[in-house]
């Protein structure tokens, strides 16, 4: 199986990968100079971004530090999607961990959480872990049922996505609100939305130090990972994207 390392460093295959720089941009022409690639492209025209990749004329993409309200809906009518369904992969102690929904506005619902996660189990099988632990998370723990309705719903759903993996043959279990747990006992966590979620991921990353590389699109034949604008160093989602690419073939 792949550890995080290796998914960034060993043996990047041949494919060109292109990158968006926002005008105010610090990090991501730092990043491509450094890792001294003539298959990374620096892009600074979205929509360029977008149709070069719908038209092959690139393997993979990556947001970089554009505009995630400005580039997303770009990508998605360039490749036909209704939505972006995007899986973070964390990299925790070289071990590789995704966690999912990781953008604000996806997984509300029960079925979307279930087809990302059946759709990241597929992914982690190509990086070559065959049956990988799944931790459906909720807003408490089970005896806080009744305290708020909000919580109730969430430990409901996280039953009935536990459930539904559990009759299609995912190991899969109730994780709770134990966070702290799942990360290290999880090789795929499901978060109860994508607010928590995108908070899983800001918390781990840039407060407790968890490599964070990047969070490709499950639902789309091609390969655009997006990223943080805020991250300093964008070459780990560089290296991601052009592996992904080389799986792809």
């Amino acid at each position: 199986m792949l550890t995080s390392d290796s998914l960034v460093t060993k043996d990047l295959p041949n494919k060109k990968v292109g990158i968006g720089c926002a005008p105010d941009s610090r990090y991501v022409e730092v990043s491509v100079r450094e890792m001294d690639n003539p298959n990374v492209i620096i892009y600074k025209d979205p929509q360029a971004l977008a149709d070069d990749l719908a038209s092959g004329k690139i393997d993979a993409a990556v947001r970089g530090d554009m505009s995630s309200s400005e580039l997303l809906p770009l990508i998605k009518k360039a490749l036909g999607l209704e939505s972006l369904q995007r899986v973070l992969i964390l990299g925790v102690d070289g071990r590789i961990v995704m966690s999912l929904p990781v953008g604000i506005d996806e997984g509300w619902s029960v079925k979307t959480r279930v087809e990302m996660t059946e759709r990241s189990v597929e992914f982690m099988k190509k990086l070559g872990l065959e049956n990988p632990r799944i931790a459906v998370m909720s807003g408490g723990r089970l005896d806080d049922r009744g305290r708020c309705d909000a919580v109730d719903k969430t430990l409901d759903q996280a039953e009935e996505i536990v459930s539904k993996l559990k009759s299609k043959g995912y190991d899969a279990y109730d994780a709770q609100i134990l966070i702290e747990d799942a990360i290290d006992h999880a090789d795929i966590i499901v978060a109860p939305n994508g607010i928590i979620g995108n908070l899983i991921f800001r918390i781990t990353h840039f407060i407790g130090g968890l490599e964070a590389l990047g969070a490709p699109v499950l639902n789309s034949d091609k390969v655009f990972v997006d990223t943080s604008r805020v991250k300093t160093d964008f070459s780990d989602c560089i290296a991601v994207a052009m592996k992904l690419a080389g799986m792809r073939e």
